[in-house]
């Protein structure tokens, strides 16, 4: 047969009239080239494909012709002859050929939430034929007009967020998380049903606090209402012994005075796991802070650079001292 246009649309072969417009209503919406601008090539080809069936299925006579010979048969279909008009573009010399699929979208909709379709400022026409509702093969003297404003326009609510809680470590080099969500989605027969998914994101390297990531129409779905967009925002856990402040990693280390007067190794961990061993061969007074290049996190749109790592010193001075440690420190000190 081809190509099965009931598994297109994701319906079964008994399919009423109802059933092929809330299928094509909720597919359609989903994969509209403008409402995929990432995977457009392969948003198109869907979304003329959903068109194409929406148009042969909801036809009775091309729904007939295919039902019995499959594409084929509809390829070879004589010319629309039984006294109404031909439909749109479909049937003429050279049997059934495809309508254009925005404007089916168009009709469908009346005026599109993308910009398209308008017949005037504010206000759309669009075929309404015996009832049935949006188009079809017209019937004669029951066909009417009918403006948008006697319908509504499925909106699209906010969008829902959720935290993503990652450690500084996982900014730091990155990673791979998976997410399962559940929700609620409405299903060719218009019933609400749940839905469980797993979604993956890519965290990456140097991703800051409050970044987003969006996820098209992955929120719940509510009967004359588009699904919501689904947004993570990265939230960034405490670590032990690193605080990041912006690009730069601070470490505060405590030292002894005769560390801070007489030199000291600072020695460190890094968020990748790496032993770091930082010599510190100033005098270290209680405002010094020693800053190592390169060592903090990384720079999102500076690949292979990173921010400075930066060593705030606390100085420990002794509660005590002897009197002989005094002298010392006197005649040492030349005081």
């Amino acid at each position: 047969m081809g190509v099965d246009y009931y598994k297109v649309l994701m319906v079964n072969g008994n399919a009423t009239d109802e059933d092929l417009k809330k299928a094509y209503r909720r597919l359609a919406m989903k994969w509209h080239p403008d409402k995929n601008p990432t995977n457009k090539k392969e948003a198109e080809a869907k979304f003329k494909q959903i068109s194409e069936a929406y148009e042969v299925l909801s036809d009775p006579q091309k729904r007939a012709i295919y039902d019995q010979y499959g594409e084929e048969g509809l390829k070879d279909m004589p010319p629309s002859g039984s006294g109404g008009f031909p439909f749109g573009n479909g049937c003429g010399e050279s049997g059934f050929n495809p309508r254009n699929a925005e404007d089916i979208f168009a009709e469908f909709f009346g005026s599109s939430p993308f910009g398209f379709g308008s017949s005037g400022p504010g206000r759309s026409m669009r075929f309404a034929s015996d009832g049935s509702g949006i188009f079809g093969g017209f019937s004669g003297s029951d066909n009417v007009f009918r403006t948008n404003s006697e319908g509504s326009m499925p909106k699209k609510p906010p969008p829902v967020e959720s935290k993503l809680p990652c450690s500084l470590a996982e900014l730091y080099s990155g990673s791979t998380r998976k997410m399962k969500i559940s929700r609620t989605v409405v299903d060719a027969n218009g019933r609400q049903v749940p839905e469980t998914e797993i979604l993956t994101i890519d965290v990456k390297p140097g991703w800051k606090k409050g970044t987003k990531i969006t996820f098209p129409d992955k929120g719940n779905e509510q009967h004359n209402q588009l699904p919501a967009d689904l947004v993570f925002v990265i939230d960034e856990k405490p670590h032990d012994v690193y605080k990041r402040d912006g690009n730069d990693l601070i470490v505060n280390q405590r030292v002894s005075l005769a560390e801070a007067l007489g030199g000291t190794m600072v020695n460190l961990i890094t968020l990748d796991g790496r032993n770091l061993s930082i010599p510190v061969t100033d005098i270290v007074s209680p405002s010094y802070e020693l800053v190592v290049a390169r060592e903090g996190m990384p720079i999102v749109r500076e690949p292979g650079n990173r921010g400075d790592l930066r060593i705030k010193f606390e100085v420990k001075f002794p509660t005590r001292l002897t009197p002989e440690q005094r002298v010392a420190l006197k005649r040492a000190l030349g005081g």
